[in-house]
């Protein structure tokens, strides 16, 4: 016989209040999640809102004015200084240094002795060669008058004329070698450093000193074959150094090569400038212009004013008007422009600008064009033709 069953099945009324309460939290998450999406809603709306009617605070720039400049025309290249004229002395004959006559670095002369190499033997044998040649023209004078009383015959006058002038091509042979080993400036100059010492046994072609003549210089230069139809003989030339920042030389264009180079299409120039103080010296570094005859009028502005793109050089030009809000500002309006020859921290600008317009000169890169700008020039950076960096 079956035990009785001890389970007792839910009644109805309490699966119906089970039901109730999860609908009741569902509502709730409901109406929670709809409370919030409607309060997300309207900041979002807000932000738009305000995002419409907000006005960015004008950016701070620098501002120059397109100035006409009277523009000397130039061609601009790198040179590198030369002497006038420049030697290294060396012996011409093998010989013992018996004296030095010069310092280092000084200035000498032209035909001043600088280096004596040892002529003792020479001279010795110059000795026998005078007195030689004194017999022989001795006996040349006696044969011509014992020929003019017809005493000799003319084959023995011809034989102690050639006897006297052997005699006199030794003595100047003797002569010319020790002239040889008597080592002078060619010409006026400065004298370096002297590689040689005394009692050194020198061989032909050791260098002994360099002597260069630096006054004027030379200073030579390379420009494209373009500026052969700019540039003649006689034109003015400017010449800066980074030794002495600041100072510039001017001299004469005096050569242009009849030449143009095949590898790389220019054409060598030279030109003479002044060089009193000796200050240029061979070999330095120089930056050359070659000035033209007249020059012209351009409209010039700081390069840092330039927005450069792919699409176009543009700028912006600063002028009265209103911003977002309605109110009275100045505004940045962008101008496309066309750019020529620059110079120093100028660029010329052939069209596109008119003198006299105001431009933004530094903080063209944080622009749009009609942004708001406000104008503080008292930490705008200097704009020079000419710059001369200076070392720290």
């Amino acid at each position: 016989m079956d035990a009785p069953s001890l389970e007792v099945p839910l009644s109805p009324p309490r699966r119906a209040s089970r039901a109730k309460r999860w609908v009741i939290g569902v509502l709730l998450l409901l109406a929670i999640f709809v409370g919030l999406a409607a309060v997300k809603a309207g900041q979002i709306i807000a932000m738009i809102k305000a995002g419409e009617t907000f006005v960015p605070p004008p950016e701070s720039v620098t501002s120059a004015k397109a100035e006409a400049f009277g523009w000397q025309g130039a061609r601009s290249a790198v040179g590198t200084v030369l002497a006038l004229r420049g030697v290294t002395l060396s012996a011409e004959l093998p010989g013992v240094i018996t004296d030095i006559r010069f310092e280092n670095g000084a200035s000498v002369k032209k035909g001043q002795v600088l280096v004596q190499l040892d002529t003792s033997s020479e001279q010795a044998q110059l000795t026998g060669a005078e007195a030689d040649a004194e017999l022989a023209r001795l006996t040349k004078d006696r044969a011509d008058k014992l020929h003019a009383q017809g005493a000799n015959t003319q084959s023995d006058l011809d034989a102690v004329r050639a006897r006297a002038i052997q005699a006199s091509a030794a003595v100047a042979h003797l002569k010319s070698l020790i002239a040889k080993k008597t080592i002078r400036a060619p010409f006026d100059g400065r004298i370096g450093i002297r590689q040689v010492e005394l009692g050194q046994l020198v061989s032909p072609g050791n260098p002994i000193a360099s002597l260069q003549s630096t006054t004027p210089a030379l200073v030579e230069f390379q420009l494209p074959q373009q500026a052969l139809a700019q540039v003649k003989q006689g034109q003015k030339v400017r010449l800066h150094v980074d030794v002495f920042p600041g100072e510039s030389w001017e001299g004469d264009l005096t050569t242009v090569n009849p030449e143009v180079e095949l590898s790389s299409r220019n054409v060598r120039m030279r030109a003479t400038v002044p060089n009193a103080d000796g200050r240029l010296l061979p070999g330095m570094f120089a930056s050359v212009e070659v000035l033209s005859d007249a020059s012209q009028q351009v409209v010039a502005i700081p390069a840092t004013a330039v927005l450069f793109a792919p699409y176009g050089d543009s700028v912006f030009t600063i002028a009265e008007g209103k911003d977002a809000a309605g109110k009275a500002a100045l505004l940045a309006r962008q101008q496309f422009v066309r750019l020529g020859e620059r110079r120093g921290d100028y660029v010329a600008v052939t069209s596109g600008l008119n003198p006299g317009q105001t431009v933004v000169s530094s903080g063209v890169f944080k622009l749009k064009n009609g942004a708001a700008v406000v104008v503080n020039n008292a930490l705008a950076p200097p704009v020079e033709a000419a710059p001369q960096p200076v070392n720290p």
